[in-house]
This record gives C-alpha cells, structure tokens and sequence, in this order.
C-alpha cells in the first residue's frame, strides 16, 4: 500500500511538472504582445511629445520674427541695408512679396509650419539667403565637435570614476571633489586657460582656426572637461552601489580581476544616468559651442549665431534655435532605446 501511494505522489509530481513546463510557453506567448503593446503606447507617447516640444520651439521662433517693432517690411529692410529710416511703398514691396507679409499672421504661421515640414526654415533678413544653407554650411564642424566633445567626455569619466570609485574614503573623496570641481568650471574660463597654457606657451596645438585633428582638440576637452564633471557625479553613487552587489562577489569567486569586473560588469549597471546625461549633453554641447568656437576662432553654428544675433538676423537665429530643439528630441529618443539595450529589464516597466 505503502508503495503504491509513493508511486502516486511520484507520478502526480512529474505530472505537476510537465503540467508547469506545458503552461510556461503559453505564459509567455500571452506576455510577449503586452509587453510589445506596452512599448508600443511608450514609443508613441515619446513621439506625441517630441512633436510638442518642436512646435513649441516653432511657434516662439514665429512670434520673435513677428515681435519685430515697428513694421516688419521697414524693420527687415533696415536690417539688410544696415540703415534705420524710412521706406518708400516701392522699396518695401518687394521685401512684403518675398515674405508674405501682406498675408494675416495665422495664414504666416501656417505657412512657416509647412514649410518647417519641408525642412525650410526661412530666408535671412541680412543676406537673402535660405537659412538651412547659411547652417548647413557650418553644421559640419559644430556636428564634428559635439561628438568628439561627447566621447571624450565619457573617456574621461570611465576612466577617472574606474580609478576612484570604490577605492578606500581618501581616494573616493579626492574623486568626488574632482567631479564637482569640474563640474562648474565655466567653459569659457576654461577655454582661454587651455588656449594660454597649451598653445600659446607650449605651443602643442594651434592658437585659432585649427580645422585639423589637433586643432578640435582644445575645444573638445574645453567642452569635455565640465560634461564629464557632470556624469561622474551622477554615475559614481550607482557605480559604488554596484560594486556591492551579488554578481561583483560571484564574478571574483570565478577567479576576474577588478579592472575587468568593474569594466564589463559595474560600469554597464550604473552607466545609465551618464545615457541620461548624455541625451542632454548634445544639445547643452551644441549650445556650448557657441562661447567655444569664439574662443578659438573655429568655423561652426556658434559663430554664425553670435553674427546673427549681432545684425539682427531673427530667421537664422530662430532657425538655430529649432535645430538645437530637434538634437535634443532626437538624442532623447535615442537615449530610450540605449536605456533598453543596457538594461533589458527598463523595456518591462
């Protein structure tokens, strides 16, 4: 009897068993479109909100031109001449015809929104010329420098808060204060303090206008030096926190030195606020390189806007101003997708 039943239980067990391993896929048959419908509505309410915070920067950049004291035809005239006075009717036609200003201000603004559509972003006041190509023309090297800018930054993180995070108190102290420090280092001060020491007495790299690889990289760590500041001050707590957990302890007992522990393991759990940082760094750089590229004379967007602002040239500013708004809704939605591929588990929240 006594046999029988444990031969019962045997039985019931395994066929408990294959009962759970016959229920396992189509558990995860039914999960695998929640999850799918659950990124999907994540996906299309990032995308709702980037087109908001594009027509936001759209419609201030319409109103700007639109705010323009006095009449707009008078005020861009005077702007292309250089010369505030009065307009005759037939001097100002042509400028009213060019820009549509015998139109209302909503048919205007409908028009400047479909034209943003087709990527135009207006004619300059100043030179009569399509804003895209004054930008396009310096976009190039503003581009070339927020992404050298960028990976240097994350070099220097990587390799400072691998070297002091986690250490004894002195040396994670030492580290952090480094992080702050730099941090709040003006770029400009710091730009002209790199130009003195490394080009003019040194005389490691050209003073201005170098376009080659030693002349991006000055402003690169001038640009560099305070992001990185900034991701090592919200990396190094998660950094610290993750080289407690249990994967650190069990990655030593299989016989992996520290570098490699803290390269290839801690470093991927607590580099998300630095993929953070990053969404934002790109259009903070792009802004940056406005004070950057004065300082060292180098072609780009910065300079273009900083002559732009000084003639009064609203179109090719506003224009700017909306592609810095596009890089930060673009690096932010990409920063979404570099969140999942790093740590699988966000793509279940």
């Amino acid at each position: 009897m006594t046999r029988t039943s444990s031969s019962d239980v045997l039985e019931s067990a395994d066929a408990a068993s294959h009962s759970a391993a016959s229920d396992r896929p189509a558990q995860d048959a039914a999960t695998i479109p929640r999850r799918r419908s659950q990124q999907a509505r994540r996906i299309v309410s990032r995308l709702i909100g980037a087109v908001v915070v594009l027509w936001g920067a759209a419609t201030a950049a319409f109103l700007a031109q639109v705010a323009l004291p006095g009449d707009r035809a008078t005020a861009i005239l005077n702007i292309r001449t250089g010369q505030a006075q009065e307009r005759t009717p037939s001097e100002l036609a042509p400028v009213i015809e060019a820009y549509g200003l015998h139109d209302p201000v909503l048919v205007q603004y409908l028009h400047y929104l479909t034209g943003l559509l087709r990527g135009d972003l207006g004619t300059s006041y100043q030179q009569f010329r399509p804003v895209w190509d004054l930008i396009g023309e310096q976009l190039g090297s503003t581009f070339v420098l927020t992404l050298v800018a960028i990976a240097v930054a994350w070099v220097i993180m990587i390799v400072w808060v691998t070297l002091t995070a986690g250490r004894s108190r002195r040396i994670g102290a030492v580290g952090s204060v480094v992080d702050t420090v730099a941090a709040n280092l003006p770029p400009y001060w710091l730009g002209i303090l790199l130009l003195l020491v490394f080009a003019l007495n040194l005389r490691w790299f050209p003073v201005m206008g170098g376009t080659g690889v030693a002349g991006i990289v000055l402003p690169a760590l001038t640009l560099a030096i305070p992001l990185a500041g900034f991701m090592g001050q919200s990396v190094r707590a998660e950094y610290e926190r993750a080289l407690d957990q249990p994967f650190v302890l069990s990655a030593r007992m299989r016989g992996m030195g520290d570098l490699q522990i803290r390269l290839r393991h801690v470093l991927r759990h607590a580099s998300l606020p630095a993929v953070t940082l990053t969404g934002w760094a790109i259009g903070a750089t792009i802004s940056g390189a406005v004070i950057v590229e004065q300082i060292y004379s180098r072609p780009g967007i910065g300079k273009t806007l900083v002559a732009a602002v000084g003639a009064q040239d609203l179109p090719v500013v506003t224009g700017i101003v909306i592609l810095v708004a596009l890089a930060y809704v673009v690096a932010n939605l990409l920063v979404d997708i570099v969140y999942a591929l790093i740590d699988p588990r966000l793509e279940r929240s």
